[in-house]
């Protein structure tokens, strides 16, 4: 039956692709992948040889129709990312809004999303969080940086390893140097590793230790009495 899959990939270590997703994708009619040359890699170590094209932000809007056309007239169709959830960061929301506005059948499986592990592995409060993803790099920054000084969830990040070190003194400078944070970086891969510390401490840390690779940034709220007290 034509549908629309989306198909988590991992977010590093290869090994945690999962049985029905390699299924999916060898079952399917057309995989739709942000990078057909890195989706490559994964495609050639669990033997799945069905075609792929390029699905990314820079096409998304202009191929979408012809894409919804082609599951209507019977295609079952596959999307991926680099890396990780299609629509978590990464373009797949808009093609699953017009699919699901057309009446196509959308199934999402589960699987690999880098802020779930950094979240847990932070020690900060789960039951509460807001994902913020990549914040604003210049319109809108500020003040978003002051709406969520204000917040008492726990906030997720993602970030480049290039503006890490401006993105934690920004937010000492709006959340307060004390606030408690973590950075995870090359989650599942060889150099996994997790800084725990106060907004100020990973500053001077990451100063002057260069940091690499794909980076989760966790940092607590703000504790509810302050809120009240403010």
């Amino acid at each position: 039956m034509s549908k629309l899959f989306i198909v988590p990939t991992p977010i590093g270590n290869l090994e945690d692709m999962t049985f029905r997703a390699i299924r999916v994708l060898k079952e399917a009619d057309l995989i739709l992948a942000e990078d057909t040359r890195t989706s490559l890699t994964l495609m050639k170590k669990y033997e799945i040889d069905t075609h792929m094209i390029s699905h990314h932000k820079f096409n998304e809007h202009q191929t979408v129709d012809a894409i919804k056309e082609k599951i209507r007239a019977g295609a079952s169709v596959a999307l991926i990312s680099d890396a990780g959830t299609p629509g978590i960061s990464d373009p797949g929301f808009l093609l699953v809004r017009t699919c699901v506005g057309a009446g196509i059948e959308v199934e999402t499986l589960p699987g690999p999303t880098a802020f779930v592990p950094a979240l847990v592995n932070s020690g900060f409060p789960c039951d509460r969080f807001c994902f913020e993803g990549f914040l604003p790099v210049k319109k809108g920054r500020q003040t978003k940086l002051t709406e969520l000084s204000q917040e008492s969830r726990t906030m997720i990040f993602y970030e480049s390893p290039f503006r890490l070190v401006k993105t934690l003194g920004q937010f000492v400078e709006f959340f307060g140097g004390e606030r408690r944070a973590s950075v995870s970086r090359e989650i599942s891969k060889l150099h996994d590793t997790t800084h725990r510390g106060t907004l100020q401490e990973l500053f001077d840390y990451f100063s002057s230790h260069e940091p690499k690779g794909e980076i989760v940034l966790i940092v607590s709220g703000k504790e509810k009495e302050k809120v009240r007290e403010e």
